[in-house]
C-alpha cells in the first residue's frame, strides 16, 4: 500500500476550565439574590419555672393524645368544640391559663388548632405547651 500514509489518532483534549468557572458565578449569582423566609415560630410560653407562678392560680389543660383525641379538663371533646370550651372557662373565670399538654407523637397541627382556639378566644398571653412525657 504505497501511497498511503498512516495517521495517528491524535487525542483531542477540553478544557473545561471555563465551564466551571460559569457555575461558580452562576452558583454565587443564586446565593446573593436569594431572599430567604423568615419563619414565625409556635406563639407559646413554657410554664414559668423559676418559682415565680402562683400555685393557686388555675390552669384549663387541653391534652392532645398520640392517637389525636383531644381533652378540656379530662373530658374527651372534638377539636372544633375547644373554642367553645375555652370561651366558657374564660368567662366564669377570665384569670385562668391554658396548658397544653401534648403527647411527643401527637401531630404538631392539632396542637396549632388549639392554639389558635385560644387566641381567638381572647388569649393574648398564659397559653402554655408541655410535653407529656410519660416514663
Amino acid at each position: 500500500m504505497r501511497g498511503r500514509s498512516i495517521r495517528r489518532m491524535t487525542e483531542s483534549h477540553v478544557d473545561l476550565t471555563p465551564m466551571l468557572d460559569v457555575v461558580f458565578i452562576l452558583l454565587i449569582f443564586f446565593i446573593v439574590t436569594a431572599t430567604f423566609a423568615q419563619e414565625d415560630a409556635l406563639g407559646l410560653e413554657p410554664p414559668p419555672t423559676d418559682g415565680t407562678a402562683d400555685p393557686a392560680q388555675k390552669a384549663m389543660v387541653v391534652a392532645v393524645a398520640e392517637s389525636g383525641v383531644v381533652t378540656v379538663d379530662g373530658r374527651p371533646t372534638d377539636i372544633g368544640s375547644v373554642r367553645a370550651n375555652i370561651e366558657r372557662v374564660r368567662a366564669a373565670s377570665p384569670d385562668v391559663r391554658i396548658l397544653i399538654k401534648a403527647d411527643p407523637k401527637a401531630k404538631s397541627g392539632t396542637v396549632v388548632l388549639i392554639r389558635d382556639a385560644a387566641y381567638a378566644a381572647g388569649y393574648t398571653e398564659g397559653v402554655n405547651f408541655v410535653l407529656d412525657r410519660k416514663t
